[in-house]
């Protein structure tokens, strides 16, 4: 059985379903572009930046902008997306991930934040479980995307784990790479066909707990 010191949480699909909003922000944009965007487009921008999301909206309505105006209209979908995130309540945060999360610390097991969201700090801050990370890595701290391993390494790094020593839980196939691509073991939260490459995968958090964890990984 490995040691087991740290453990790294992507945000969107596993700690909370932000995916909504995302997808609710999309529309309105694309709406007033009159181009036709769905929840199956949506599902074409799941773990995609926001530049290249938009990208992918524009070439569904075969349209193309300069660059300049392709700035305007991220920068405006965000503030739509802020607008919802800021309506947030605690009760949003997926079943069973508090308890959990606050079972590693009891166990003085490290805590990380590993998201490429800018917004990550403040819908942490408005489930009201800041308090339970020793480390926040996100967006506004990285330049490199998943696959690529830079936030999570950067994660065992501010908690002074071994990448050996740490155990990522991911809902993304991008995000399952860069976890694996760090040197570290994988929980995949959400469908085994999709994340079969993780060590574990789970459905989510309920009756879930750090001995099934240290037994199972």
């Amino acid at each position: 059985m490995k040691k087991i010191t740290a453990c790294l949480f992507d945000l969107d699909g596993v700690l909370v379903d932000t995916a909504k909003y995302h997808f609710l922000a999309w529309k309105e944009l694309a709406d007033e572009l009159g181009i036709e965007f769905t929840e199956t487009h949506n599902e074409l921008l799941k773990g995609v930046s926001r530049m290249d999301s938009l990208d992918i909206i524009l070439n569904l309505g075969k349209m193309d902008l300069p660059q300049e105006a392709k700035d305007e209209l991220a920068a405006k979908k965000n503030r739509v997306y802020l607008e919802y995130i800021l309506k947030m309540k605690e009760d949003e945060i997926l079943p069973g991930v508090k308890e959990f999360l606050m079972d590693l610390r009891n166990q003085k097991i490290g805590v990380a934040l590993g998201s490429a969201s800018k917004n990550a700090q403040l819908i942490l801050q408005r489930l009201q479980i800041e308090n339970l990370f020793d480390a926040i890595i996100d967006g506004t701290k990285v330049s490199k995307a998943k696959p690529d391993p830079e936030v999570f390494l950067k994660g065992a790094e501010a908690l002074s784990a071994k990448p050996e020593e740490c155990v990522v839980f991911e809902d993304a196939i991008a995000g399952l790479e860069a976890a694996l691509n760090a040197g570290m073991r994988c929980v995949g939260v959400g469908s085994p066909e999709t994340l079969h490459r993780a060590n574990l995968v789970i459905s989510g958090f309920d009756d879930f707990h750090p001995e099934d964890l240290l037994q199972k990984i």
